[in-house]
C-alpha cells in the first residue's frame, strides 16, 4: 500500500512539474513569436537560448522523476513478499525454483541497474543531439 501511495505522490509531483514547464514553454513561445515579428536577430537568439534552457530543464526533471518513480516502487517492496510471490508462482507452475535459487551464488542487489541507468543517459543524449540537429 505504501508503494502505491508513493507512486501516486510521484505522479502528482510529475504533473505539477509538467504544468510549470508547460507554462514556461508557453511564455517562451510567445516571446519567440514577438522576436520573430520584429526580426531582431539578437532577440531571436536570446529567446532560442531560453528555449534550449527550458528543454534541458524538462529533460532533467523528467529524468529525476523517472528515477524517483522506479526507486520508490522498487525499494518499498519487502523481500519476503517478493519471495512469497516467487514461491506461489513456482507452485502454480510446478517448479522447484526455491531449491534452484538457494544453490545459486549470491549476487549484487542491483541487477542491471548500472546498464539501465547508462542506457537511459545514452538515450537522453541521443534525443538532445537529434533535437540540436533539427
Amino acid at each position: 500500500m505504501a508503494s502505491r501511495v508513493d507512486a501516486v505522490a510521484s505522479k502528482v509531483q510529475t504533473a505539477v512539474t509538467m504544468k510549470g514547464v508547460t507554462k514556461n514553454m508557453g511564455q517562451v513561445t510567445k516571446a519567440l513569436d514577438k522576436a520573430l515579428n520584429s526580426m531582431d536577430l539578437q532577440k531571436v537568439s536570446a529567446v532560442m537560448d531560453k528555449f534550449e534552457s527550458q528543454v534541458q530543464n524538462l529533460d532533467v526533471h523528467t529524468s529525476v522523476m523517472e528515477d524517483s518513480m522506479s526507486s520508490a516502487t522498487t525499494l518499498t517492496t519487502p523481500q519476503n513478499q517478493v519471495d512469497d510471490l516467487i514461491q506461489r508462482i513456482a507452485e502454480e507452475s510446478g517448479l522447484e525454483v526455491m531449491d534452484q535459487l538457494s544453490q545459486l551464488p549470491a549476487g549484487s542487489s542491483t541487477l542491471g541497474a548500472d546498464s539501465v541507468h547508462s542506457q537511459e543517459k545514452e538515450d537522453n543524449l541521443s534525443r538532445r543531439l537529434a533535437a540540436l540537429r533539427n
